[in-house]
Formats: C-alpha cells, structure tokens, sequence
C-alpha cells in the first residue's frame, strides 16, 4: 500500500530514453561541497546513480595534492615543462604531514574572492592552512597558490585551475562507470543560494576549465526540494486545494542555508481539448549565514586543544608560543584532523578523548572532551542556528506554524545541540523530518535537474522556481550624468514564471551601460551592453519610414538568466510606428518571415518547460513601470504598423577576475598537458607493475616440473638467463627511474616469447585427448543422423515410384474403392539427396583429418609444437555442429509447413463453400433423396478429380 501523496513504485521510474541516438551524451549533478564533492551520473540505461571515487567511496574529499618527482636517491627532480604526481580525495590529504605546502583542500571559501579584495575569508583561510604560500595570479585577480613541486619560475596555479582539477577527476570517474565510449560532458551543479555574480562565475570557470558544460547551476535548497518532489504527488491548486509548504535547513561544513519552498500540483494544457498535471516546486524565501558550519565547529575544538596545550609545563618549558604552533603546518593539519573526528563522535557519544603522538618534538599530547564541554566551547557559533530559519521565514512573510515540516540536510545537522535548537523553534520535534538522504539529497536533485535540461531524456514534469537572491539592475548615463535603477529584487523570481523588464531608454545614438548586483549595499558590476547599430538603425527607420528621432522607442528585454541567475539582455530593438501602407513589410515582419516565425499558429501541446512570465515595462528616465502580459497586447489600428530593427550588442563580464579568450585557453592548454602527464605516469608504472608480476610469475614457472615434460634444460636454461636479466635490471633503482614504459614492455615480451609456447605445449598435453574424445562422439553423432535421413529419404522414395501392374479383373474389382476413398498424399522428405551426400562429405574428411593429424603427432616429441592443436579439434567440431544445425532448421521447418498446412484445412473457408457443404445445404432444403443424389454426384466428381490427377 502507498503512503498518500507518494507515487507506486513503478512511478519512480521517471527515466524514458528516446532511441532517435545511440550515443547520448551522459549528464552529472554535481554537490559542490566545502568538505566532499558528490556527483550523480544520468546516462541511458543508468538513472541516477552516485560516481563512485577509485576506492568506491561515494564521495570524494575536496583536495588536490602535488606529489613531487623523486630521483633513485629520493632526491626532488625538478625540470622545467614536467609535471609532479596528482592526489586526490583523502589520498591527497593522507600527504598534508609529509607534504603541507602541497596539498590544497577546502577550496570552496576561496572561489570568487580576489587577491587585493581585503577579504577575511583568505586570512582565515590561511591561518588554518600555514604552510600553503599564497600568490598574486599571472592574470585577472583571484587567489593563487605557489608549489613547490615545480621548478621556480613555473606559472602559479589559481583557485579555479585547482577546482578544475578536481573536477576533472570526477568527470573521469563518471566516464569510466558510464563505460567505453561515452562522454560526460554536460552538469549541473548544486550551490549556496548566496553565492554572487564572482562566486557563480568562478565555479563555472573551474567546470569550463575541466571540459564540462554548465547547463545550470541551482540553489542547494532548491535541489533537495526537487529531490524530495520527484516521487511524490502536491494538493493541486487549481481544484483549490492549499499547497505544501516544507523549509530545508542545510548545515554544511562551510555554511548554514534555509530554503523556504512551497509543493504544489497544477492543471495544464496537453494534446488537444486534453490537460495533464504538473508539479511546481518553488522557493519563496531564504536566509543562511556563510560562516555557521562544522569547520567553525572544529575551530572551536582546536582553539581548545592549542589552550590545554600551551598550559603544559613540558611546552611552557620549551618555550612555546601560540604564533609557532599556528604557523606550523604539520601540527596544525593533525589538530585539524583530530577535530573533526571528534565532533562527529560527540554527535553520537557523551564523551571522546583525543590523543597524538610525537605532536611536538618528544612531546604526546592527550585530551578528554565531552559534548557538553564542546556545546559550551562553540556556543558563539550555535546560538546562531536558527537565525538562517527565521530570515527565510521573514522573506516570505510566513511564519513557522505555516510549515509543513523542517528537511534536515548536511552533515552538521545530526549535531544534538543543532536538533534543539530546531525542536524550539518549530514547537515540536514531529516538524523535524529525516526523508531524505542527508548527504545525497542535493546531489540528486542536481542530476534530476540536468536531465530535465538535456534532450537525451524525459523526466517527470516539475516545474520550478528560484529567487535571485541580490538585488540587481542597471547603470547608464543620461544627460552626462550616471543614473542607477533597480530592476530586480532579493525575491525576484528565477526560472518558471520569471518576469522580463522591458527598459525603455531614450537614447538614439549608440550608447554603453552596466549592469550590476548589489552585495552587501554595494553594487557590482557584473556586464557591460554595448551597443552596435543603433545609430544607423534609427537612420534606416527615417529614411525608410520617416520617422523622427522623437518617435523612435530603444527598448531592452533584461531577465534574470535560468543558467547563473543573474540578469542577461534577451532582445533589445529600436522601433516606431507608422502609417505607411507599403505591401513590403516591416523589417521585423521580414526577420520574422526569414527564421519561419510567421504563421503556424495551429494547436499544439505545451512542453513541460518555464512558463513565459509577464512583461513589465520600464523606463530609463523615471522610476515608473507598467506591467503587462504578454497574451493581452491590444489590437493595433489597422492603418498603424510598428517597425523594428534588431539591435546588435556587444557584452563584456564585468570584474577583475573574468579572463580574457587567450588566457583561458593557455591555462586550458596547460592543464591538459597535466592531465597527459599523469596517464603516461600511470601507464608506465602499469607496465612496470605487470612486469614485475611476470617476473615472480616465471620464477614459479621454472620451479614447476609440470612444464619440464613439455620443454628441454637448454630452453629452460635460457629462460633462467634473461629472467635473471630482469631481475637485475628491476633491482637497480637508477636504471628503472630512467626507463620508459616501452622498455618494461619489451623486457616482458622478451620473457614472453620464451615463456608462452611451453605453457602453451602444457596446455595442449593436457586439453587434446578430452578434445579428440569429443571430436569421436560428434562423428558418432552425426554417423547416426545420416543413417536416419537414409532412412526417410529412402522411404519417400519407395512411397513416391509406381505401383506394380495389375490386370483388369483386379482394375475392376477395386474400382468401387477407389472413387470412393480419398487419395493418401505422401509428404516429402525434409532432405535432399544432396544435402545427404552433403553431410557424408562432411563426415568423411573429418574422419581422415583427424587420422592424418593424430598420425603426424604421434612422431613428434613433447617439447616439439604440436601438430594437433585443440584449437583445431574445435574448429572441426564446430564444422560438424553447424552441419547438424542446418539440417535440424530444414526438419524443423517441414514440421512447421505441415502443421499449418493441416490447419487450414481443418478450417472451413470464409469465401464460400465446397462441393459437400452445397451439397449437404442442398438436401437439408428438399429430403433424403436429394441426399442420395448428392452422394452419387459427389463420389462421380471425386473419381473425376481422382482421374485427372492420375493423368497429370
């Protein structure tokens, strides 16, 4: 039985491929989280299912790490135009001890931050990671870092081209698990709802930068509702039913988010006089609080372990200041390390104790830690939890007894104080609610999503909505001034049911303006629009026309894109209206009639996409607007005619940390030729791997004496040599550092071709008797199949020749019976008399082969190659097989022709009626003597019938 609002099982299966491409690209949701990176793969035959990492784990740490070059003497090699070895996930921050300079986790903070921008983010950041050395980029203005696994005057690697490279690894994984040949080229990642213009930019420069293509990127709250919506039903408000109202409350390792959604099903127009339902999921408030995670959980306990520390009489001894344990990376990784394991045990456990051995030279450190202690130790950072709730709340002028219920998502959020703190605030814990994965839910619904976007697949129709977050609009200049207008608002929708500002502006020449967002009270700008043609167009428009330059009308449609949310020009044109009666048409009715656009206005089903939102009109010069709708534009006089020309733009990004097309693409550049540094690393450790195996596996070789029957000392000997060869070569270190992946591969062929034909001698000693048996019993098989179709050809030919002579008295005497009983009509042989000579044919020359062969092998010695391989006993085998088959098919389809030639003539024709049927339907009409008569009528047509076949 089905819970109520929750769709059979069989509706889960949301996914229907079209067939029109057997290549479908594959698409991957992707989490972007501070701690771990999630991914989904979409792909036909594959509906959503997680990426697993190399070591099956089903997220990957966020971290990257260079491992340096080392020569035989474990001496760091470093050469100008080579890259070091890659890490990633938790292999890479297995290294953070041995290599804290290296290693670049939780970059996430980072993204969008510039270098000069007197951020506090980077000095956190830096604090907590010591021994990174932080950079000023070779272009546009983000963070960069500086490794020393490359030679000095090696280019910095900036924030993006390290996410790049984690994203890489990922798409990587999903293409291995997709299998051979598919590309994973599409994505849809999950992120804050506060992220800004830079923030989006920057992750979807990283993705670029990793050959993927953003197709959309959406709030995490959002992408957990629509996780949570995908196999569930909504009250459907046009039967004026009220809409579910669900608040997800995400705590990360990075941030806290509160995304306020509203569930909901509506009627809509489908094929014809048909309506369908859809489902609407859209988000209508959020509040979060970027600082309020589990890292500033774990600061707290590793500001307490550096107090208890530095109180111990060995360190105060020493001499120690906090300042030498802050700025020493490989303690710090250890404290942070151990931090974060104990916070996740205090969620389950009353009490921990952490220890570390050897923490400061001959120095081990232990402490105890309850959770009450730690609840007191972080009580700054958790009075703030409900403070992301109780903003989303405000922003959609709602209050918390109007939720339906509180989705936990995050990790942090099995933290017991964070639960309380909750339980207060919704009045009971009933309202708090664990059904959805936790740790996948978003990462679920960011797949969903891009498979909704992708042409490859169909997905359940759901319709939903984001909000912009950050007030936006625009900034030109008008009378030698600059002017600001808003356009958009913190609650501005994003995707269905988006609203288009349609700006009038008055300018007639061509003019730039910005466009902007406003962080933190302050605007930033995002774009630059640049006009083209809008001069010469407004003299095409007087010339042409007549119109004045007070009559024409420059307007720009600016909606909030569904990709980045942030505001994107969607047309912009310069107009006026006209009396002209000229049968040429307008310019923007010529457009029209160019691209296919004019006509056609027949009934057609809506696609389960955005609904168009309205039109507000806006002008440039006044704070005034008017809202309209698209589908209510009253009718034009008929002696009026609007003419429009399309304006040519030109958009520039905005912000110092866009990069230009050339930079891009040498850092594109670069990063690939990494990527091929790494495959032919990892190609030539796999080959000297199988080399080394080979090796241990020919000394057991030598040493079986199963093989000695097969092969002679001298041969034996000689492998010894060359395996004794390539042990030494193995063994010297400075000889293995310096060779290629082909010389491995040639030592081991070497081996090889001396090795594989006695193990091959072996195999065949002992697999051909059972395979000359087998040959037998198929000879025997197919002996006895040519004795039986012997038989039934001889019989059909016995039954087919004609009966011996009789003379006259016997004619007469048997004349009677034979008008009156049917011809017996003999079936034909399912085999010719070739196919039997065929099969003898067949038979025999197996027959001799095989005597001919096993001859030739019987005089040659053990260690000689054989002259009767069983590969070609089973090639022979196989040639009788499929001779039998052949024959089979042939009697099966004689059965099959006779079996239906049978049933149909049990059936009686539909056409009409044989010789009898008239008959018998004759004497039901007039009597037993019309019956007689028709007896007689009818045996004189048979013996006719009869007779004439003879003849024939």
């Amino acid at each position: 039985m089905n819970l109520p609002g929750r769709l059979p099982l069989s509706a889960l299966l949301l996914f229907f491929f079209f067939a029109a491409s057997n290549a479908a690209s594959s698409v991957i949701g992707l989490d972007f989280g501070t701690l771990n990176l999630k991914a989904v793969l979409v792909k036909p035959g594959i509906p959503l299912e997680i990426v697993l990492t190399r070591d099956s784990k089903r997220k990957e740490v966020s971290a990257v790490a260079f491992k340096p070059i080392r020569d035989a003497g474990n001496k760091i090699v470093l050469e100008p135009g080579t890259f070091p070895e890659r890490e990633y996930g938790s292999n890479a921050l297995a290294l953070q001890g041995r290599l804290p300079g290296d290693v670049f986790p939780n970059l996430k903070p980072l993204l969008g931050v510039p270098w000069n921008g007197g951020s506090d983010v980077l000095a956190t950041y830096t604090e907590r990671y010591p021994a990174l050395q932080t950079a000023q980029p070779d272009s546009g203005s983000s963070i960069a870092f500086k490794s020393a696994a490359f030679v000095a005057n090696e280019s910095v690697w900036s924030v993006e081209e390290l996410l790049a490279m984690e994203l890489a690894n990922i798409k990587r994984n999903a293409e291995l698990m997709a299998g051979s040949g598919q590309n994973v080229g599409d994505v849809v990642i999950a992120v804050p709802p506060f992220y800004t213009a830079n923030e989006r930019r920057a992750i979807e420069t990283a993705a670029s930068l990793a050959g993927l293509e953003v197709n959309a990127l959406i709030s995490d709250g959002l992408a957990v509702g629509l996780d949570y919506a995908k196999s569930r039903n909504f009250p459907e408000v046009t039967k004026g039913q009220k809409p579910e109202y669900h608040l997800v409350f995400d705590m990360g390792a990075g941030s806290t988010t509160a995304t306020l959604l509203r569930f909901q099903s509506r009627s809509v127009k489908d094929v014809g006089r048909f309506n369908k339902t859809v489902q609407e999921v859209a988000v209508l408030g959020t509040g979060w609080d970027r600082q309020l995670g589990g890292d500033g959980l774990n600061q707290a306990i590793v500001d307490e372990y550096l107090r208890v520390l530095l109180e111990k009489p060995e360190v105060k001894s020493l001499g120690t200041q906090l300042g030498d344990i802050k700025t020493n990376g490989r303690v710090m990784s250890r404290l942070w390390k151990e931090a974060e394991k104990a916070r996740q045990v205090l969620s389950a456990n009353a009490e921990t104790r952490s220890s570390f051995e050897e923490l400061l030279p001959d120095l081990d450190f232990a402490m105890k830690l309850t959770r009450a202690d730690f609840e007191k130790l972080a009580e700054t950072q958790l009075s703030r939890v409900t403070n992301p709730v109780e903003t989303a709340l405000a922003a959609a002028k709602m209050s918390i007894s109007e939720v339906d219920s509180i989705i936990l998502h995050g990790g942090c959020v099995r933290t017991p104080y964070v639960q309380r703190k909750l339980e207060q605030l919704a009045g009971s814990a009933a309202k708090l609610r664990t059904n959805v994965n936790a740790d996948e839910s978003s990462v679920f619904g960011a797949a969903f999503k891009g498979a909704g976007l992708s042409p490859s697949f169909r997905v359940r129709a759901i319709r939903d909505s984001d909000i912009a977050g950050y007030a936006s609009g625009i900034i030109y200049s008008d009378g030698g001034k600059e002017r600001k207008q808003q356009l958009f608002t913190p609650m501005s929708t994003v995707g269905n049911g988006a609203i288009t500002k349609q700006v009038t502006f008055r300018h007639k020449d061509d003019f730039t303006f910005d466009l902007y967002q406003l962080v933190d009270e302050v605007e930033q700008r995002i774009a630059s629009i640049q006009s083209g043609n809008l001069t010469e167009s407004v003299k095409e428009l007087k010339s042409k026309f007549g119109c004045e330059k007070d009559e024409v009308s420059t307007k720009f449609n600016i909606k909030l894109g569904a990709v980045e949310a942030l505001p994107e020009i969607v047309s912009a044109t310069v107009s006026c209206e006209t009396n002209s009666t000229s049968k040429g048409g307008s310019v923007g009715n010529a457009v029209k009639n160019l691209f296919g656009l004019k006509g056609n206005k027949g009934q057609e089903p809506l696609a389960d996409k955005e609904d168009e939102g309205p039109v507000e009109e806006v002008y440039a010069s006044s704070t005034s607007t008017s809202q309209s709708s698209t589908t209510s534009t009253k009718a034009a006089e008929p002696t009026t005619r609007t003419e429009t020309i399309p304006i040519l733009l030109t958009v520039s990004p905005h912000g110092a940390l866009h990069l230009p097309r050339e930079v891009f693409q040498l850092k594109r550049s670069r990063l690939i030729a990494f990527d091929r540094s790494d495959h032919a690393r990892y190609s030539r450790d796999e080959a000297l791997n199988v080399l080394e195996s080979y090796v241990y596996f020919v000394r057991d070789f030598l040493a079986n004496k199963d093989y000695h029957t097969v092969s002679t000392s001298s041969m034996r000997d000689e492998i010894g040599k060359l395996l004794s060869s390539v042990s030494s070569f193995l063994e010297d270190h400075e000889q293995v550092g310096k060779a290629s992946e082909g010389a491995f591969k040639d030592k081991k062929s070497e081996l090889r071709k001396l090795v594989e034909p006695i193990i091959s001698r072996r195999k065949e000693e002992t697999a051909r008797p059972e395979a000359i048996n087998a040959l037998r019993r198929s000879l025997g098989q197919l002996s006895q199949f040519i004795d039986v179709m012997k038989g039934e050809v001889e019989t059909a030919s016995e039954a087919a020749s004609p009966p011996a002579a009789k003379d006259g008295l016997e004619d007469l005497e048997e004349a009677d019976k034979s008008s009156s009983a049917p011809a017996v009509e003999t079936d034909a042989p399912a085999y010719s008399k070739a196919d039997l000579e065929s099969l003898e044919s067949v038979l025999e020359s197996t027959k001799k082969w095989l005597e001919e062969k096993e001859d030739e092998q019987g005089k040659l010695k053990p260690w000689d190659n054989p002259a009767l391989s069983t590969q070609d006993i089973e090639g022979r085998a196989k040639k009788l097989a499929d001779a039998m088959k052949e024959m089979v098919s042939k009697m099966e389809k004689k059965q099959k022709k006779a079996q239906s030639k049978k049933a149909k003539s049990a059936k009686p024709s539909g056409k009409g009626k044989t010789d009898q049927q008239e008959g018998a339907a004759h004497a039901h009409g007039h009597g037993d003597e019309h019956d007689q008569s028709h007896d007689q009528t009818s045996q004189h047509d048979h013996s006719h019938g009869d007779s004439d076949h003879d003849e024939l």
